[in-house]
């Protein structure tokens, strides 16, 4: 488990009895059908020598718990991970904490609730509004951030059964931010989110939306599925519609929530994603197996 100034992620810890529960009935998680699911994925991946993962409980468990542990899926899932990864070498490859430092540290633009939601949930709260700066941080950069905190986060045995949110917060966005989304790089964030994820995303909460945003909504909702179409939510200035999904005990000030105000920057998260950077870097060579 790695931890700094009480922030940690919570790898390998063992289970609440509510999370079992949550396993049981939306996962299908119970012990024989992990042994059984663990052993076929094994199978599959030695007939598809064209993958390369790696293959101890852990690693298989994070691809396997999003497929409710149907090795076939999660065959699949890996694929289309090895596809996106491919795809997106150019951005991806070798990635590693230390190349968006900057980022991370000096600029306002993600955070990770120290604490879970009312529902067990992590909360990812993206500032894509006036506090960010495309010149100074460019729209693949803010992509490198955030595939970064998914990379540690895919350890936490808690986060892989009840899931994760993320709030997208546009104030103050100006045309500056809404002309720095493209077509492609709109493409490649939904092509992750909804293929080459291996994670529950819950919910996304789309809160203090300018006129502008419009601009950028027409550019993403094209290569939206219904899937995830289902689980966006639009709430302006409105708070109160947001706490119909987030209570306000479990939200910042900035949101009409009892806690402390945000702190956008992921300063606090930074060293923990270091802690985490030998699991990056295996993560890292995951994917389509190099030709020897």
């Amino acid at each position: 488990m790695s931890s700094r100034r009480g922030i940690k992620i919570e790898r390998g810890i063992e289970i609440t009895p509510r999370c079992k529960e949550v396993a049981e009935r939306e996962l299908r998680e119970t012990p024989e059908r992990v042994r059984e699911a663990l052993e076929r994925l094994r199978e599959l991946l030695k007939d598809n020598k064209d993958l390369y993962f790696g293959e101890d409980d852990e690693i298989l468990t994070i691809f396997l718990r999003p497929c409710k542990w149907y090795p076939e899926s999660a065959l699949a899932l890996m694929r289309r991970i090895a596809e996106f990864k491919r795809d997106n070498a150019n951005i991806l490859q070798g990635l590693m904490p230390e190349h968006e430092e900057n980022g991370f540290i000096n600029h306002r633009i993600a955070n990770v609730l120290r604490d879970r939601d009312h529902k067990g949930r992590r909360v990812l709260i993206v500032n894509c509004g006036g506090l960010w700066d495309p010149k100074k941080i460019t729209v693949d950069q803010t992509f490198r951030i955030f595939y970064l905190i998914h990379v540690a986060s895919v350890l936490e045995t808690e986060s892989q059964i009840m899931g994760c949110v993320i709030i997208m917060d546009f104030s103050n966005m100006g045309w500056a931010q809404a002309m720095a989304f493209t077509p492609s790089s709109s493409k490649r964030l939904l092509t992750f989110i909804q293929d080459a994820m291996p994670a529950r995303l819950k919910e996304i909460h789309f809160i203090n939306q300018p006129m502008v945003f419009n601009v950028v909504w027409n550019m993403f909702k094209p290569f939206i599925r219904e899937k995830l179409r289902n689980r966006i939510f639009f709430h302006g200035s409105k708070m109160a519609s947001l706490h119909k999904h987030i209570p306000a005990s479990h939200l910042p000030k900035d949101y009409g929530g009892e806690l402390p105000p945000v702190d956008y920057t992921s300063a606090d998260w930074y060293p923990v994603l270091r802690d985490c950077e030998q699991f990056i870097q295996t993560y890292d060579s995951y994917g389509f197996a190099k030709k020897t």
